[in-house]
């Protein structure tokens, strides 16, 4: 953690030590100015980036830059130790509303891209299916 204003914290590896490893990352990014929370408070500037191996849920890294980003690194360190996925996250219940929210968000990001083409496809024709009955 870099105690600037806004706070800089990092956990792992960033894409450029994935990439020298030969490890593909997927990138999921939200903005704080998107999180209730930041908004009521006005602190909406910063970011949250967590990196997953490509593939799985698995994260690798993570980056926040906020004003408490210092405290808020703690939740992904946490998960990262205990093999705890991006996926799962967003099903950890979170107060409503706090900063972490975040975290939650960027885990439902990556929920929703893990459909396949086929299961997006099979999901359409069902909800067609059910407005027609």
């Amino acid at each position: 953690v870099t105690y600037t204003d806004p706070e800089v914290a990092h956990v792992g590896m960033y894409e450029k030590d994935a990439a020298e490893k030969g490890i593909d990352v997927q990138s999921f990014r939200l903005d704080f100015k998107d999180i209730d929370r930041s908004l009521l408070e006005e602190e909406t500037e910063g970011f949250a980036e967590v990196l997953v191996k490509k593939g799985s849920d698995k994260i690798i890294g993570a980056t926040l830059v906020h004003n408490r980003a210092g405290e808020m690194i703690s939740e992904v360190t946490v998960a990262m130790s205990g093999g705890i996925g991006l996926g799962s996250i967003a099903n950890v219940i979170h107060p409503y509303p706090t900063q972490m929210e975040i975290l939650r968000k960027l885990g439902d990001l990556y929920n929703r891209g893990r459909l396949t083409k086929g299961a997006k496809r099979f999901l359409g024709f069902v909800l067609k299916l059910q407005r027609i009955l």
